[in-house]
C-alpha cells in the first residue's frame, strides 16, 4: 500500500516538473529582471548609510547587502509562482470535478506540484543567481557555525510551507467569489511590506516589531534569512522556531477547513 502511495505522489512531482519545465524560459526572464529591484535596493541602501555613523538597527553595510542577497535567493526557492491562481481557475472552470474523481488527497497534489515547480525553478534561475553572489562576493557573511545550516533549512522548509497553504488557502476562495484577485493583492501588498522583503524587520522598534513577530508574514522570510544571518539565536531561535511552527499548523487548518467548507458548496451546486 505504501509503495502505491510514493509512486502515486512521485508521478503527481513528475507532473509538476514537466508543467514547469515548459515554462523555463519565462521563469529565466523573471529571475533576471527580479534582479533590478536588487541593484536599485543597493542604491538606495548605499545612499541610506552615507549618512550615518555606520550602523542601523545592529546592521552595517555589508550585512545590508548580504541580508538582500539572501532574500532573493529565499525568495527563489520557497515562493509559490502563480500556484493560486491555477487552483482558483480549477474550481472556478470546473476541472476540480475530476480531480474529485481520483485517488488522491487534492492538498497532497498541489504541494506535490508545489514542491516540483520550485525545484525546477530553482534550477532554471540557478545561473542568475550565482552570477549575482559573485558580484557582490565582498558582501558574502555566511555563517560561522555550521549548526546554523540546519536550522535554517528547517526555518526554510517551514517557511515555503507557510507560504504555499496561504496560497492555498487564498485559491479556496474561488468557491464563493468568481474572482480572487482583489483579496490576493491586499494580502500580498501586506506580506510584501511585512515579510522582510523591503527592509529587514530588526529596523522595526518598540511595541510594533514585538506584534509584528506575532504575524505569519515574518516567518515567511525574514526568520530564515535572519536565521543563517545569526541574528536570531539561542532563546530566540527557538522561540522564533515554536512561532513558525505553530504557523505551519494553522495555516494547514485553515486550508483544509476551507477545503471541507468549498467542496460541500461544489457538490451542492455542481456535480
Amino acid at each position: 500500500m505504501i509503495p502505491e502511495i510514493l509512486g502515486k505522489y512521485r508521478a503527481i512531482f513528475s507532473i509538476g516538473l514537466q508543467n514547469t519545465f515548459v515554462y523555463r524560459w519565462n521563469f529565466l526572464l523573471r529571475s533576471l529582471f527580479a534582479l533590478i529591484p536588487l541593484f536599485g535596493t543597493v542604491f538606495v541602501w548605499r545612499a541610506i548609510f552615507d549618512g550615518t555613523s555606520g550602523s542601523i538597527a545592529g546592521y552595517d553595510f555589508s550585512e545590508m547587502v548580504f541580508y538582500f542577497l539572501i532574500v532573493l535567493l529565499v525568495d527563489n526557492l520557497i515562493t509559490p509562482t502563480e500556484d493560486e491562481w491555477q487552483i482558483a481557475a480549477e474550481i472556478r472552470e470546473g476541472q476540480l470535478s475530476s480531480f474529485l474523481l481520483k485517488p488522491f488527497d487534492f492538498l497532497a497534489y498541489r504541494s506535490c506540484i508545489f514542491v516540483g515547480s520550485r525545484l525546477l525553478y530553482t534550477a532554471v534561475t540557478l545561473l542568475p543567481v550565482i552570477g549575482v553572489f559573485w558580484w557582490y562576493g565582498q558582501y558574502l557573511q555566511w555563517p560561522a557555525h555550521a549548526s546554523t545550516w540546519i536550522w535554517f533549512i528547517v526555518s526554510l522548509v517551514m517557511a515555503g510551507a507557510i507560504q504555499f497553504l496561504i496560497a492555498y488557502s487564498l485559491a479556496m476562495l474561488a468557491f464563493w467569489i468568481l474572482e480572487i484577485s482583489t483579496v490576493v493583492f491586499i494580502l500580498y501588498s501586506f506580506e510584501y511590506f511585512l515579510s522582510g522583503k523591503l527592509f529587514p524587520l530588526d529596523t522595526v522598534p518598540g511595541v510594533a516589531g514585538t506584534v509584528l513577530r506575532l504575524l505569519p508574514f515574518p516567518y515567511e522570510l525574514y526568520f530564515p534569512v535572519a536565521v543563517l544571518m545569526e541574528k536570531i539565536q539561542g532563546p530566540q531561535l527557538w522561540s522564533g522556531l515554536t512561532i513558525q511552527s505553530i504557523w505551519v499548523l494553522l495555516c494547514f487548518l485553515l486550508a483544509r477547513g476551507l477545503w471541507s467548507a468549498g467542496i460541500r458548496r461544489y457538490e451542492a451546486v455542481g456535480i
